[in-house]
């Protein structure tokens, strides 16, 4: 056995080791959080310019329930809230989601145990993911008028009032389609590039649907996406890109630049065109739709090597449970959405907001 006083010697010198190894790890720990914040955000304009949606389809429906569930209750729970409340749990990745988590958390609130505000306080990240996960989110929910099916109403339709999910499935009701998480994979047309959208293969001819409402920003032709168009919704977060349209008949004929588009709407038909400098070229092998959002905090994101495309598979999956039924026009061989929306987030844009393109004031009209 040791004397008592060499082991005293022994266990003090230990000590000092692992504080020194202590104030290391806390050393890093801090230049490795700071390190973090400033891949997170721009050094001098502070908007984040790095996403990683990583949310699955299970949180969203959770989340959403709870949403639409406690609407003009006493509590009602915020679904985007409870994500970033998950998000900055874990880090940003969802892969660790367990829906006993989502339960605690509404149980906190609902029970009025705490408050967001009380459980986020000592939270770093937890701004940060709620304001990049209100940018990705933040037209899908809320209030909106709708046409539902009625027989005893004059031709089979009556409105009604609604809170909930009022953003689409990207493609018609009835319509086959098909896709994997195809984000980040090898593209080489042009150059050697990550695939930055989601596809969904289909039949040539199936009706596009704006997923929200928004305005158009772009129209026309595009060497890598063929006919495309470009949305964006009315808070200037999204911007959503549609494309590889039909050949000769890409979308619809009254659309055009600065057209007024609602959620549900028909903007286009799927079909296989890009991949050429030559327009109205059909160089896509399998016919699909290319989906794409992209994030923008800043204006100098929106065409530039900073732009933000996110993973939006988990959240097709979660739009899913809305598509938009279609009915062909057998004079103009258009496709129109079989019931109407009124989305206030169109009406108040229309009233009080007028937006430029490339400098030039644009007419805002409706697309009908």
């Amino acid at each position: 056995m040791l004397p008592k006083a060499k082991a005293r010697h022994i266990i003090m010198c230990e000590l000092i080791v692992l504080l020194i190894l202590s104030s290391f790890m806390i050393k890093k720990g801090l230049k490795y959080e700071a390190a973090m914040y400033a891949s997170l955000y721009d050094s001098e304009k502070k908007f984040i310019k790095w996403v990683n949606f990583d949310v699955t389809k299970e949180a969203l429906d959770m989340a959403y329930r709870y949403d639409i569930e406690t609407y003009k209750s006493d509590v009602h729970l915020n679904w985007i809230e409870l994500l970033a409340y998950l998000g900055a749990k874990y880090g940003g990745d969802f892969s660790r989601y367990k829906e006993k988590h989502m339960t605690d958390l509404a149980n906190k609130l609902l029970s009025k145990e705490e408050t967001m505000e009380s459980l986020t306080k000592n939270m770093k990240y937890y701004d940060y993911y709620l304001e990049a996960y209100t940018a990705v989110l933040g037209g899908m929910v809320g209030e909106y008028k709708i046409e539902v099916s009625d027989e005893t109403a004059p031709g089979g339709k009556r409105w009604e009032e609604k809170y909930g999910l009022k953003a689409f499935f990207p493609l018609a009701k009835n319509y086959p389609f098909s896709h994997f998480d195809d984000f980040g994979t090898s593209r080489s047309y042009g150059f050697k590039r990550k695939h930055l959208g989601h596809d969904l293969m289909g039949q040539v001819g199936t009706p596009v649907i704006a997923v929200e409402s928004g305005y158009v920003e772009a129209l026309g032709w595009n060497r890598y996406g063929g006919w495309r168009i470009g949305i964006r919704s009315f808070d200037k977060k999204r911007y959503y890109y549609y494309a590889h349209l039909r050949q000769n008949f890409p979308y619809n004929k009254s659309l055009q630049i600065g057209s007024v588009v609602q959620a549900g709407d028909v903007i286009g038909y799927l079909g296989r065109t890009g991949y050429s400098t030559k327009e109205n070229t059909n160089n896509i092998r399998t016919p699909h739709l290319h989906f794409g959002i992209q994030l923008i905090f800043d204006e100098s994101q929106k065409d530039s090597i900073h732009e933000i495309w996110i993973d939006c598979y988990e959240l097709v999956k979660f739009l899913y449970k809305n598509r938009s039924a279609t009915v062909k026009d057998p004079e103009t061989k258009e496709y129109h959405r079989v019931y109407q929306i009124e989305d206030p987030a169109a009406e108040d844009f229309i009233k009080h907001q007028i937006y430029k393109y490339d400098d030039e004031d644009i007419d805002i009209h409706i697309y009908e």
